[in-house]
């Protein structure tokens, strides 16, 4: 392997078990992931998580804080920003279902990173939110003790959508157990609230520049899905938070898939539509 991307030993095994029928897709679950930014002098660096090694998906892989959608995140709640109708549009769902993307993107964050996209009143944001009452907070949210929306209703806050741009949407291969139809948004980290390893299934956390993250991927050092180190490359262009902000009003959700295809040799040839750079050619003994 040249770069860091994920590839784990098995794919070229169930890619044919997929194309010959023996393998039945599995429903991809819906998830969300955030990439949180904060500014530099030499620009922008995110927030980035390595997953434990021993993790069943992508162990070792650097990734966003995020994580799937919780049936409980289609609850009412207490709503800043644009409206679910907006939302809805942005993402190409409805209604119900985009207010639970974004409250998982929101929950997540805040289970794994600590940070808080949510105010008193629908322009602020709250501060410090470190402290034995909100921990003990975001462990029953862990837990799912508690939801979201009683959450935000115990503490008299709104959520905060507005803090949030939508960025990308990536569905995991067919061909894999565990799947995922996930956003991908961007949002700066609040004034006054800093991130820590709040999650139970990575083992160290990282600011980095997204360009810097790039090139340990090229060099081998930092491995990486292929939505991971996409959605990097598009971030480098953007000179601030508030750039990258802006710059997702633009952006273009349509889902990207995996297909693999035998090519006329026997083997196997899988692609991302419009990400070239991850094709692999997959022949009868191994890969390259």
């Amino acid at each position: 392997m040249s770069n860091g991307q994920w590839y784990p030993p098995e794919w070229p095994d169930r890619i044919r078990a997929l194309a010959s029928g023996e393998l039945t897709p599995a429903e991809p679950k819906r998830a969300a992931t955030v990439m949180l930014l904060r500014d530099t002098a030499d620009g922008p660096a995110v927030h980035m998580l390595r997953r434990r090694a021993s993790m069943a998906f992508a162990g070792g892989a650097y990734a966003y804080p995020g994580g799937g959608v919780d049936a409980r995140d289609s609850r009412p709640v207490r709503w800043a920003g644009p409206s679910l109708s907006a939302w809805a549009s942005c993402l190409g769902v409805d209604e119900a279902s985009a207010q639970a993307v974004v409250c998982a993107a929101v929950r997540e964050t805040y289970e794994e990173a600590g940070v808080l996209l949510a105010g008193v009143t629908p322009d602020t944001v709250v501060g410090d939110t470190t402290g034995d009452a909100w921990e003990s907070d975001r462990q029953s949210l862990v837990d799912r003790e508690l939801s979201f929306a009683d959450f935000l209703d115990r503490r008299g806050l709104v959520l905060r959508s507005d803090l949030l741009g939508a960025w990308a949407r990536w569905i995991t291969p067919e061909f894999e157990p565990r799947r995922y139809d996930t956003w991908f948004f961007v949002a700066a980290l609040p004034e006054g609230q800093r991130t820590r390893n709040a999650s139970t299934e990575a083992d160290r956390t990282v600011w980095i520049r997204p360009g810097d993250a790039a090139e340990r991927y090229d060099q081998g050092e930092l491995l990486m899905m292929p939505p991971t180190i996409s959605t990097l490359r598009s971030l480098i262009p953007c000179a601030t938070a508030a750039d990258a902000l802006s710059a997702a009003r633009e952006r273009d959700l349509t889902p990207v898939l995996a297909t693999a295809r035998v090519s006329s040799d026997g083997g196997l040839v899988l692609s991302w539509p419009g990400h070239e750079e991850f094709t692999k050619h997959i022949s009868i003994g191994g890969s390259r």
